[in-house]
């Protein structure tokens, strides 16, 4: 096995990722399959941090959107990621995987409360941590939660997991003659508006260099690869 690229990573999930087939909810087949391949890399001695959407229950933004108070509908898209990260924690407990969930919003009940210095040791300790509930604030994405965890931690890479190869001038689904970037900076993706991250993420980024690795998480294997080193999807840094 190659020796990983990366020491610690944080990767952005995004709860519709969860869904495989269906149109709701979270398939058992595609959080097995995701808590396997964190399992690899967390084999090869990668210390593991995921921030996980909740588009696949709630999407604060579309409540809102249909005419729910915003507050209200962020602050339910908060919870839906807790629902994902517990599912997220036993499928990877079921791998062998110890792992913590901590929420930026009280629920301790079921889980820990972030606390910067209880993350890292847990990450010292070989262990995975998913980070719930975005930044706990809400108009805030779990893009903007990913990026501003990454630079707390210390990550050396933000791996964004999508279902496209990289990033793309156009929607590929909708325009076959979209362009597939390799590599892109910050202020390129910013100024041509690229569907990588929200502004906010983007910006956070870049203002801390810390790298953004867009990749199709659908292709078995594409995390492994990426985390040894090779050169897949789209890397987005500074120019």
């Amino acid at each position: 096995m190659s020796e990983p690229a990366y020491k610690r990573i944080l990767l952005k999930l995004s709860g519709e990722g969860l869904m495989g087939d269906g149109e709701y909810g979270i398939s058992p087949r595609v959080i097995r399959r995701l808590a396997s391949e964190i399992r690899e890399v967390r084999a090869l001695g990668v210390e593991v941090a995921l921030v996980i959407g909740g588009g696949n229950i709630f999407r604060g933004a579309g409540l809102a959107a249909a005419g729910m108070d915003r507050v209200t509908a962020d602050h339910m898209g908060m919870l839906a990621t807790v629902m994902n990260a517990l599912a997220l924690q036993d499928a990877l407990e079921y791998e062998g995987v110890f792992t913590r969930v901590m929420s930026a919003i009280k629920i301790n009940q079921v889980c820990e409360d972030y606390i910067r210095r209880r993350a890292m040791r847990h990450l010292e300790k070989g262990r995975v941590v998913v980070f719930a509930a975005g930044t706990g604030n809400p108009f805030f994405t779990t893009d903007s939660a990913a990026s501003l965890r990454a630079v707390e931690i210390n990550a050396d890479v933000v791996i964004k997991a999508t279902k496209v190869d990289g990033v793309y001038s156009a929607d590929p689904v909708k325009d076959p003659n979209a362009k597939r970037y390799s590599h892109l900076t910050y202020d390129q993706v910013l100024e041509q508006r690229l569907a990588v991250m929200d502004a906010t993420a983007i910006v956070m980024c870049r203002d801390n260099n810390l790298p953004i690795r867009v990749f199709d998480m659908t292709r078995p294997g594409a995390l492994l690869d990426l985390v040894c080193g090779a050169s897949t999807g789209t890397l987005v840094e500074r120019g």
